[in-house]
């Protein structure tokens, strides 16, 4: 019992204490020692404050959850039970395993990145990275950042400075993470020019906008939200060909690019990285861990011309990707120009599963795990996420808990488990979604239902 804060024991004690021993080691010490000072101070306050003791108990039970918070802040492998599969904040597309293994000699080694193997002589970065790329996208050339936002700085850096960029007010969107497309085109140099309306904006209106000071015409895909209504824009091919007849480059920002029809996956098809070439922009930059189902970069595809200058530009350093990037970003191309995708990709295997499978893995977990009341399996909602067909839903399944089960209370116990499992709350009942959801990670499933169900 401690009753003065003298009685308190000492941090080297605690650090070393039996009971607290498998958290502190699983922190750098410094910091399990930091996080034990920090703890034990405050609760020195309060003891001052409230006259009351403190047991022993205590003392380690909040010990252990500062702990335990802390290491919770590390990036660590989750389950993803929301029904979100390009889910943001929880690292959007995920790498398959056996896609991962491929890399492991040439990421835990010394690697090529940047050395000729002709000539023994310092080489170019992702020489063939690009070449894949240029490939797949029917493209002359291309090139890689470290992500979209990045691809879309440097473009308009490079063909923009001080000089006006025309874009549809329709278009003016705002990306993750409050990131605006006004305020990149502040920050790289260009001056923002808005042709047409809101709602409605015609090719009359680039045209009438058109000076000797303009530099670009921009067109941004509106993956993050949905126009309805009374609306009008124009086409690719519209602009390409306007912009080639007054010899002014037009830029597609695609957001989220694919390289496939998703028709068979989605019952809907995204604009693809071939149609945006093939309609004559000169420039389309997108990204790599969206659609594409690989990690964050931004891909540049277009006229030679260009992508060379882009790479001449003294900013091209500072967000140029490293050998991860490009050695992820190979095997993924790769797997493109094979076809193969619906079998190496995770994010196609995942939406090519049927509900009727999800049902019977759902109905078998549930059955596994005793059949608990209040338990039970039902058609769900899914979406693809991370900015990408935002009212697109896909057809899923889920494991539903009653109302009785406190889904506030639910929710944040599933996240406790070793790995946390992220679900939803929908009308008040607590839902895990199947969709984004492995077989390889159900056990982790089962072992958690039973956790909670017996709590």
């Amino acid at each position: 019992m401690i009753r003065e804060p003298r009685d308190f024991p000492a941090i080297e004690e605690l650090l070393q204490s039996e009971q607290l021993a498998a958290d502190v080691n699983a922190l750098p010490r410094p910091i399990a020692a930091k996080i034990i000072k920090e703890t034990v101070a405050a609760l020195k306050q309060r003891l001052i404050a409230d006259k009351k003791e403190i047991k022993t108990e205590t003392l380690n039970a909040v010990i252990l959850s500062a702990l335990r918070a802390a290491r919770s802040a590390e990036v660590r492998h989750v389950i993803n039970a929301t029904g979100i599969l390009v889910h943001t904040n929880l690292g959007r597309a995920p790498l398959s395993g056996e896609m991962f293994d491929s890399l492991r000699e040439t990421l835990t080694g010394y690697c090529n990145v940047e050395f000729d193997m002709k000539t023994g002589a310092r080489g170019d970065r992702g020489v063939a990275c690009e070449s894949y790329l240029t490939e797949l996208s029917e493209a002359e050339a291309g090139t890689v950042v470290n992500n979209c936002a990045a691809a879309l700085f440097l473009i308009l850096n490079t063909l923009a400075p001080k000089k006006k960029v025309l874009i549809s007010r329709g278009e003016l969107v705002q990306i993750g993470g409050g990131f605006r497309i006004p305020d990149i085109l502040k920050r790289a140099g260009a001056k923002l020019t808005e042709v047409g309306t809101t709602n409605i904006t015609s090719l009359a209106d680039y045209e009438a906008a058109i000076d000797d000071q303009t530099a670009l015409i921009l067109k941004v895909h509106k993956s993050n939200f949905v126009q309805a209504g009374f609306t009008e824009e124009v086409s690719l091919k519209e602009l390409a060909a306007l912009g080639n007849s007054r010899g002014i480059p037009v830029v597609n920002d695609l957001g989220s690019g694919v390289f496939i029809d998703t028709q068979e996956f989605l019952g809907y098809s995204e604009p693809s990285v071939q149609q945006s070439v093939r309609a004559g922009t000169d420039l389309t930059c997108f990204s790599g861990d969206k659609l594409l189902g690989g990690m964050q970069a931004g891909l540049i595809a277009g006229k030679a011309e260009l992508v060379k200058k882009l790479k001449k530009n003294p900013l091209f350093r500072t967000v140029r990707a490293d050998k991860v990037v490009f050695t992820i970003l190979e095997k993924l191309l790769a797997v493109y120009l094979n076809g193969s995708y619906r079998q190496e990709i995770t994010l196609w295997r995942l939406l090519s599963a049927q509900d009727a499978e999800l049902y019977l893995r759902g109905k078998g977990l549930v059955k596994d795990a005793g059949n608990p009341p209040g338990v039970s399996v039902e058609a769900s909602k899914a979406y693809v996420g991370g900015g990408s067909l935002p009212e697109m839903e896909v057809s899923s399944v889920a494991i539903c808990f009653s109302s009785s089960y406190k889904a506030e209370k639910l929710i944040s116990s599933f996240r406790r488990m070793d790995p946390p499992i992220i679900g939803r709350i929908e009308s008040e009942r607590f839902m895990l979604d199947l969709k984004a959801i492995p077989p390889s990670e159900y056990m982790h499933l089962l072992a958690a239902i039973r956790s909670v169900i017996a709590g």
